[in-house]
C-alpha cells in the first residue's frame, strides 16, 4: 500500500468523489485508510449516568485505498505513485511530475 498516514489525498470514486482530506489512519492489511472529512457516519451513543441525554457522534470510517488519489505536491492534482531508489534508498515518487513524496 502506497499511501500512508498524514498523505494529502483526494476521492476519486464513490459519494465523496472530489473531496480532499489527510489520511489520519492506515489499515494495510484490509488496504483501507481513513480520511479526515470524508465519509461521515453518525453513530448513537445510549443514555448513560453521566451522559444522561445520550447523543449522536460523527464518525470517520474507513474507505477503500483504491478510492482515493495522491495529490501531486507539484501540479496539486490527483496522481498515481511509484517507487524509485535514490542515494541507496527507496522513495515514493508522483508519477504525474516526478517529484519526491516526503
Amino acid at each position: 500500500m502506497l499511501i500512508k498516514k498524514g498523505d494529502k489525498v483526494i476521492v476519486i470514486t464513490g459519494a465523496d468523489k472530489g473531496k480532499t482530506g489527510v489520511v489520519q489512519r492506515a489499515y494495510p492489511k484490509l488496504e483501507k485508510v481513513v480520511v479526515e472529512g470524508v465519509n461521515v457516519k453518525k453513530k448513537h451513543k445510549k443514555p448513560t449516568q453521566n451522559n444522561p441525554e445520550g447523543s449522536i457522534l460523527e464518525v470517520y470510517a474507513p474507505i477503500h485505498v483504491s478510492n482515493v488519489a495522491l495529490i501531486d505536491p507539484k501540479t496539486k492534482k490527483a496522481t498515481r505513485v511509484g517507487i524509485k531508489e535514490v542515494k541507496g534508498q527507496k522513495v515514493r515518487y508522483a508519477k504525474k511530475s516526478g517529484e519526491v513524496i516526503k
